[in-house]
């Protein structure tokens, strides 16, 4: 383990070009999908990222009555599987709540140097811990876990810095805290995928 903090990204931008595609995962709200894209933007600067224009149904299978919670594997395996033609990712965005096996909840999945990732925005409003509606919060929080879910596409793992975009959230607290933007050690990995 490392001691003390990395230093922030800030001088080495993302420079491999990439194309986003945001695609929609049940209902989503459009103005939340263009402060994500807006913010995938800013921190892929090199990439262009556009959001499909329909919807793509929540698969029902992956729906688990007992926990009243979608498996977010099986979301993934069936947006991984969108037609992309001339797209290097594709992050899909649903408001179902999330889970994956042996955890409570999640805000979203990757594949590890794979073409999909997704997020869910349920546990990520602040009306959901019980406070006022917050559309800032709400949408900063949102852009940094699009931002970590793709840096696990392009091979980031989860890192010890709790300011970087890539450290784990085992709460909302811990995405409150950390930035929209990976650290120099994170930022530096990113350059060295092909």
């Amino acid at each position: 383990m490392r001691l003390g903090r990395q230093k922030l990204e800030r001088n080495i931008p993302f420079r491999r070009e990439m194309k986003i595609l945001i695609l929609h995962v049940g209902q989503v709200d459009t103005d939340i999908s263009s402060s994500i894209r807006n913010g995938l933007i800013r921190a892929f600067p090199s990439s262009s990222c556009e959001t499909t224009g329909g919807i793509f149904p929540v698969p029902k299978e992956a729906y688990n009555p007992i926990r009243r919670q979608y498996h977010s594997s099986i979301i993934l395996s069936e947006i991984s599987e969108y037609p992309k033609s001339e797209t290097d990712r594709v992050l899909g965005i649903t408001g179902v709540d999330l889970y994956a096996p042996r955890l409570n909840f999640v805000f979203g999945e990757a594949q590890y140097l794979g073409k999909a990732a997704l997020i869910s925005l349920h546990r990520l409003r602040p009306e959901f811990y019980g406070h006022l509606p917050d559309t800032g919060l709400f949408k900063a929080r949102a852009v940094k876990e699009a931002i970590h879910e793709l840096g696990h596409t392009l091979g980031l793992g989860h890192c010890q810095d709790p300011l970087c975009v890539m450290f784990f959230s085992l709460h909302i607290g811990m995405t409150d805290r950390k930035q929209s933007r990976f650290c120099e050690v994170c930022g530096r990995k990113t350059e060295q995928v092909t």
